[in-house]
Parts: structure tokens; C-alpha cells; sequence
């Protein structure tokens, strides 16, 4: 039978990670620097009473607890930029952010082709303060999980939707600073997108949906949600991939039908395999191609040069 949604959805720490990584452990981090990230002053989270901590698992580093919303530049050498800007989503269930695999690796690939990228460190559900309390807290979050499809017949747990008020309070401070520093930083404002992974694809959708503050050029949700959704009208043009062997798929294509039933631009790239978090890609996987897919839907769609003037 298919796994309920909620069966990982919470649960990538512990279930998932780039496929060429053999140790799942979660080992503590000692926090990173994280040259030139500029606080958000979006506020905390209510009831957050952990500091923010580190781990590494799969190899990458990553962030929970997080109670101050950062944005980190990460630039084009300026005989490269061509004046479009992404702002980066990474996931993580909203309980931590993968900040390596799906945030500033992806702003460097990103840079090295011309765009100007900013990774979004927004806010996030308290954890356990400890390492080993949280690993307790997220094992017996599968556990629940998986006795709850051990029948046929049993009900799927109903689907997580966490209050997203305070990440899209981050996500649109982090745009209105990207449009306001806009000269400095080399952006055309008019090809200012926004690309997530996993649960920062939902808040990149989240942020399209129900933002009045935003106006997004292009949009890339990568291993998102696929159910339907009510498209706003003049939605921006999206480029979403995900494979086949996810969890988040299930062979729905609600998202992808909402789009191009609502008439907005809509190109979706199914790849037969590369499971959850690929982030740029595993090797010996179909997915891994999805990045150069889409800098070229951005060079055909004219968001990778500037518009013509008379």
C-alpha cells in the first residue's frame, strides 16, 4: 500500500538523505560561520525557549531551532552577473534547514551561472534543546507513523499543516531587502524568483499563494507538495521537478494541473529516480540533470537577460 504523506514528511532526518551517503547518524555540529548573513528583525518564535544548534547527518549541515530569520547574499563575480536573483528555500520538515545540501550549495551553482542568490534561514518549530532529544522525539514520530499503516484497512494519519505566518513574514522581509539593496546587489527586481526544496518548496508555494507583499517573477518548487492548489491570478511562471521513488509524489500531479488549468506558465519534470532531498543531485540518478533543466527554462523564458529598451 502507499505510505500516508505524513510517513517522512516529518521524518527526512531520519529516513532519507543523498543517496551516495552510507551513515545517517546525526552527529553535533559546532555552528558554521556564515559570512555577510544579515539578520531579517522578523522577531522570535513563540514558546522557543532552545538556542539555535547544528547537526550533520548525510554528510551535511544542518540548522534547528532557529529563532532569528537571516538572508545570506552569495554573488556573482560582476563579469558573470546577468542581473536575475533567486531567493533560496532550503527544507527540512520546518523542525531544522538543510543549509548545505539545499541552501548554500545550490546559491553557489547558482552564482557560477550569473544569478545572484540569497539563502533564506527563516524561522522554524522548536525542538528538543538536545541532540539526543530530538533524534527520541523524531524516532517516535516514525514509529507512530509507521504502526498507523501496518493495516490495510487503517486510516492514514491526517496530513501536518503548520502555521506558516512566520516564515512567510521572513520570506517577504527577505524579498523586500533583495528590492531594496537591489542596485547594490546588481538585481533586476523584474527577474527576482524564488526557488525552495521539500518544505521550503511548500513555502516558496506558500509565499505565492497568499503573499500580498511579494511579486515573484518565476517560481521553483523542487520536491514539493503535489497536491492542488487555488492559482492567483497572474501567477508566475513555475519549473518544478521531483522523482518518481519520493515519498512527496505518490503519483499526484495536482499542482502541475492547477497551473496549467489556470493558464499560468507551468514546465514539470518527473525523473524516474533520486528519492527525497537530491538537492543538486546523487550520483548514478536521472534527477541529477534537473539544475541545468532549469537555467535553461530561464534562458528560454528570458529571465537570464535583461529586458530590451528602446
Amino acid at each position: 500500500m502507499k505510505t500516508p504523506l505524513l510517513v517522512s514528511l516529518l521524518l527526512t532526518l531520519v529516513s532519507v538523505g543523498p543517496a551516495w551517503a552510507q551513515d545517517g547518524t546525526i552527529y553535533p555540529l559546532e555552528a558554521p560561520d556564515e559570512p555577510g548573513a544579515i539578520v531579517l528583525g522578523t522577531g522570535g518564535v513563540e514558546g522557543q525557549t532552545a538556542p539555535e544548534t547544528w547537526f550533520r547527518q548525510w554528510g551535511d549541515p544542518m540548522a534547528r531551532n532557529i529563532s532569528t530569520a537571516t538572508l545570506t547574499p552569495v554573488l556573482p563575480d560582476p563579469d558573470k552577473a546577468n542581473g536575475a536573483a533567486v531567493l533560496v528555500a532550503p527544507g527540512g520538515g520546518f523542525r531544522w534547514l538543510s543549509m548545505g545540501n539545499e541552501g548554500w550549495e545550490v546559491a553557489r551553482a547558482l552564482a557560477d551561472r550569473g544569478v545572484a542568490a540569497f539563502v533564506l534561514k527563516y524561522r522554524l518549530q522548536p525542538t528538543p534543546e538536545s541532540l539526543e532529544a530530538f533524534k527520541d522525539s523524531m524516532n517516535r514520530t516514525f514509529a507512530a507513523a509507521a504502526q498507523s499503516t501496518d493495516g490495510e484497512d487503517a486510516a492514514p494519519p491526517p496530513r501536518l499543516r503548520w502555521d506558516l505566518s512566520n516564515q512567510l513574514e521572513d520570506a517577504e522581509a527577505a524579498y523586500a531587502l533583495i528590492v531594496e539593496r537591489a542596485t547594490e546587489w546588481g538585481v533586476d527586481t523584474d527577474r527576482l524568483g524564488m526557488i525552495g526544496f521539500s518544505a521550503g518548496a511548500g513555502l516558496t508555494m506558500h509565499s505565492t499563494l497568499h503573499s500580498t507583499k511579494m511579486d515573484l517573477a518565476f517560481i521553483g518548487p523542487i520536491y514539493g507538495g503535489m497536491g492542488p492548489v487555488e492559482v492567483p491570478a497572474g501567477a508566475p511562471p513555475m519549473f518544478a521537478a521531483i522523482a518518481s521513488d519520493d515519498f512527496l509524489f505518490q503519483g499526484q500531479f495536482g499542482v502541475i494541473e492547477s497551473w496549467y488549468e489556470a493558464g499560468a506558465p507551468v514546465e514539470f519534470h518527473l525523473y524516474q529516480n533520486g528519492g527525497h532531498g537530491f538537492g543538486l543531485g546523487n550520483p548514478d540518478r536521472t534527477s541529477n540533470r534537473w539544475f541545468d533543466a532549469f537555467m535553461y527554462w530561464l534562458e528560454v523564458n528570458d529571465f537570464l537577460q535583461a529586458a530590451k529598451t528602446d
